[in-house]
């Protein structure tokens, strides 16, 4: 179903420096998870540049592994898939809305991929696309949490839009309080509906993928995000660090900060759009 057939393992295996087991175990799972999130990049350069994200297979691989670029959720876990079905671990995939403050009764469309591993009994999240990812699955169990890494996550079953019940996924806002972060039921998506929300992620209009860069990095002890051209550092327990960037010091910081190569020719498209980006008159609110 995920093309695992076209999958080049041992690369997957050696970008992520994983030399560990390939049974189809939690211990497995938790260590994929974590090397993955933490190894594999996150962009939306080819949304903002091109307009156009491939999910095929090879393209997925070629970009994300060999060419060292990144890429967003439905990349992420089309790439994921394909490698938890080549070892033989039962899954499903669905989809979630980002909420982050949208009111629940507007909600925004259903445009985050992430996959439900059932093992030893037990259903688990597994997210590893969404750029600040949990660092190890999450049991679906109302209440459950993730403290893997240095920011928490808290699982819900609760009304999520319109009165529809369903899991929402909580993340820290401040020391005491949670925020819902996406919102998401059961229902299984194939790669076909994956294809339809990522032609709308990569060239609609009005997602915000296709009309500025975002790009993302999570390490074990920071958090660094560029959003345009602010770039913003976040460590546990200090406040986030913002900085403006020119448009021509964007394809070192990538380089530098994110992990992300672009080629010449590429970084000099970015410098223009960049460019373009910022000659732009603000939006009204």
């Amino acid at each position: 179903m995920w093309n695992s057939e076209e999958l080049d393992l041992d690369a997957y295996l050696a970008f992520l420096h994983y030399e560990g087991d390939r049974a189809p175990t939690l211990a497995t799972l938790r260590a994929l998870q974590r090397a993955h999130v933490l190894n594999v990049r996150w962009d939306t350069l080819d949304s903002f540049l091109y307009r156009k994200v491939r999910l095929d297979l090879p393209s997925l691989q070629d970009k994300l592994i060999r060419r060292g670029r990144g890429g967003y959720c439905f990349e992420h876990v089309t790439l994921f898939a394909a490698v938890l079905e080549k070892l033989g671990f039962d899954f499903t995939a669905v989809s979630g809305r980002v909420q982050l403050g949208a009111d629940q009764h507007r909600p925004r469309p259903a445009t985050h991929a992430m996959l439900l591993v059932d093992l030893d009994g037990t259903r688990r999240l597994v997210d590893v696309g969404f750029g600040h990812s949990p660092l190890e699955p999450i049991d679906l169990v109302d209440g459950a949490t993730s403290d893997a890494g240095p920011w928490p996550y808290l699982l819900r079953w609760q009304e999520i839009t319109h009165g529809s019940p369903g899991w929402a996924v909580h993340q820290r806002d401040g020391e005491d309080a949670w925020q819902v972060r996406q919102v998401f039921t059961e229902n299984p998506q194939y790669a076909v509906d994956y294809a339809v929300g990522n032609h709308y992620v990569a060239s609609n209009d009005r997602s915000p993928f296709a009309i500025r860069p975002y790009v993302q990095r999570l390490r074990t002890d920071r958090y660094d995000t560029l959003d345009a051209l602010t770039w913003t550092t976040e460590r546990p327990g200090a406040a986030p660090a913002k900085q403006a960037v020119e448009p021509h010091e964007v394809p070192k910081l990538l380089d530098d900060v994110f992990g992300i190569r672009t080629d010449p020719e590429e970084a000099a498209l970015l410098v223009r759009r960049l460019t373009d980006l910022a000659a732009e008159p603000p939006t009204r609110p």
